[in-house]
């Protein structure tokens, strides 16, 4: 093989085993730069979990210590016992050690985006997720949709769903996997804040336990803290 032969070679080589990256749309970057997936820093707010019948009503005081800033309000439409509290502050603390969840954001394969629709109101962009660190293989099989409304330039919506049913791991068969986030958009000085994620799973494992399941978390009663 001649010299230019060999170069144009391994130039080829390079280009496959490292595609050029795609240029993040305008629209999209500045939309991601200020986009936070849980409620940003220094807010208060209140937030309602029910799942499979069941409801959990909890209060974030941005104001209060590091450790004492999450409390229990209702359990299942009722006040919570005594042991509920103690058993939910520990629980809190445990999950208090273990740090923070990764930023979706760094998720999102950006140099695979598209867009998928445009109006005057709003963009819509897809892309496909990178694979976490641990082995689970199930962000290989999810697409992003991410919806930017364009007089704020604030994400409004971020959905996570399956392309066809997967296997995660061995035994594992998920038929339908969808999680979709909304956000109000920023207005009268607040930023865009989280309002509600709504999570739905279809699947077996094992072929005959049950992985069925809804979940839905709203958030409201938004407030700046301020510190004593």
């Amino acid at each position: 093989m001649r010299f230019h032969d060999a170069m144009r070679f391994l130039f080829l080589l390079c280009v496959l085993a490292f595609p050029l990256r795609a240029e993040v749309p305008r629209e999209l970057a500045a939309a991601l730069e200020h986009f936070r997936s849980e409620p940003p820093r220094g807010w208060s707010f209140t937030q309602t979990t029910v799942a499979e019948g069941r409801s959990t009503v909890e209060r974030f005081d941005a104001a209060r210590p590091e450790f004492a800033r999450w409390s229990l309000v209702r359990k299942d439409d009722r006040a919570p016992t005594a042991a509920e509290l103690q058993e939910y502050g520990e629980g809190r603390s445990r999950r208090s050690r273990t740090g923070t969840a990764p930023d979706l954001k760094d998720q999102f394969l950006l140099a695979a985006v598209e867009l998928v629709s445009t109006t005057p109101e709003r963009l819509t962009y897809r892309c496909p997720l990178r694979q976490g660190e641990s082995r689970d293989q199930t962000a290989l099989h999810l697409r992003a949709t991410l919806v930017v409304h364009r007089a704020t330039g604030a994400i409004e919506s971020v959905e996570l769903a399956s392309q066809g049913p997967f296997s995660p791991a061995f035994g594992v068969k998920i038929a339908e996997l969808r999680t979709l986030m909304t956000y109000s958009l920023p207005q009268d000085g607040r930023p865009a804040l989280p309002h509600q994620v709504t999570t739905r799973v279809r699947g077996t494992a094992f072929w005959f336990k049950s992985l069925d399941g809804d979940l839905t978390v709203t958030f409201s009663d938004y407030a700046r803290a301020t510190r004593p």
